[in-house]
């Protein structure tokens, strides 16, 4: 779980895809150049002995192909985007963009389309002697065989790309990861908040938005450094705006927090326009639901795609933690942490799908042996939260559903009596 905000915005930024295509392409260019370089270090008849006279026909035909790929590519993954975006939701958009195998297929392509138009640039300016045309031709090979392979890679990825079981897979990966992390972490290190102490001031922030992460170190630094107490009533997902604090500040300081270390601290609590899924773990069911509640409406009407959300949750809520789960001492004593709570994240989950299909037996039957799975778990702790949600949905479906037959059949597959 990334805790400081620097290391947090830096693998933030590497997820993003220029990043990945100018590392690429300053590869390429840097392959290219250091023909030159080694190029002197070459014996002129080994020039002669392995062809390398032939690498120019060879750049070219890189060059001019490299270049459709990659705007072919390109508008492959954003047709991809916009079909996940329409199928499942927009919030699963991000998932795609980051997709490693298509930042890697898409770098590669552009990179070595840089490397062969600059030795192309190279060879006809004169820079390259025999030696370096040799290197070059060498290199030239290697740059084909990685284009062949990401090729055969990037063909088989796109079988999948922007599929709804695919895109479900992506946010079920992406949800039981934030899931395990806050596991390990329920509190993201800080201690459990209690009563909110008489004459803590309160901090808000400046701006509307969604908390996207908290920079732990920093507030337990800014609390050591001013004798203060922090305690979050707000944790990352949570919508804030100017007028509704996100924490409480306890100050033995005679004139009240002082507004530069108020300032500091809403420092170190990023808000933006959308909720991200890092120290958000419910974030990740949230967005399973929605993939369900459009797979239910009218214009769509694809009950399957509920059903495989519902064994998505399932997976992702088994890994869930207890409320008060801990682990040993906080690390950062000076901030108290509210927690996720499991009735949270059971709402997130499957509050919409019992609403959006309480008129569908099909659903309302998955529903159930869904919630009956959380249930007997063998350590129990869902055992309650299960039941009750249980109730709540089979209420929905008898007062939904129509048909006397179907009502029947719902009270058999239920494990619990509305």
């Amino acid at each position: 779980m990334l805790r400081s905000k620097r290391l947090w915005q830096v693998v933030r930024l590497s997820r993003r895809l220029w990043v990945r295509a100018t590392l690429y392409c300053l590869a390429g260019v840097a392959t290219a150049l250091v023909a030159i370089l080694l190029g002197p270090f070459i014996p002129e008849e080994m020039t002669q002995a392995f062809g390398a006279d032939a690498v120019d026909p060879i750049l070219s035909i890189i060059a001019s192909s490299m270049l459709a790929v990659t705007t072919f590519s390109l508008s492959t993954l954003v047709a991809a985007s916009a079909a996940a975006a329409s199928g499942a939701t927009p919030r699963a958009t991000s998932l795609l963009l980051e997709d490693t195998t298509a930042q890697r297929a898409l770098s590669t392509f552009l990179g070595t389309f840089l490397f062969s138009l600059v030795g192309l640039i190279a060879l006809h300016a004169g820079l390259y002697g025999g030696g370096g045309r040799l290197v070059l031709f060498i290199v030239t090979l290697g740059v084909i065989a990685v284009i062949v392979l990401t090729l055969l890679r990037w063909i088989d990825h796109l079988s999948t790309l922007g599929r709804i079981s695919e895109t479900i897979d992506r946010v079920k990966t992406v949800a039981m990861t934030g899931m395990r992390d806050h596991l390990e972490d329920p509190l993201l290190g800080g201690a459990p908040l209690g009563p909110i102490p008489s004459g803590a001031v309160p901090v808000s922030p400046a701006k509307v938005g969604y908390i996207k992460h908290i920079d732990m170190p920093q507030l337990q630094a800014l609390g050591e450094a001013g004798d203060l107490e922090l305690h979050l009533v707000a944790r990352a997902g949570a919508f804030c705006s100017p007028g509704t604090p996100m924490l409480f500040v306890r100050t033995r300081a005679a004139g009240g927090l002082d507004p530069k270390v108020q300032q500091a601290i809403l420092d170190a609590l990023t808000i933006g326009p959308r909720r991200t899924f890092e120290q958000d773990p419910r974030f990740g069911l949230i967005v399973l639901a929605e993939i369900a509640s459009r797979s239910l409406s009218s214009a769509i009407n694809d009950p399957g795609t509920t059903i495989d959300v519902m064994t998505a949750m399932v997976e992702v809520l088994a890994v869930a933690p207890r409320a008060d789960h801990l682990r040993g001492a906080p690390a950062f004593p000076r901030v108290h942490v509210p927690p996720v709570t499991l009735r949270d994240m059971f709402e997130d989950a499957f509050l919409p799908i019992a609403r959006d299909g309480a008129g569908n037996l099909d659903i309302g039957i998955r529903l159930q042996k869904s919630l009956r799975a959380l249930a007997g778990l063998p350590d129990g702790r869902m055992h309650t939260i299960a039941r009750e949600t249980a109730v709540a949905s089979l209420t929905r479906g008898l007062d939904s559903l129509t048909f006397e037959a179907d009502r029947e059949r719902l009270k058999r597959e239920a494990f619990v009596e509305a």
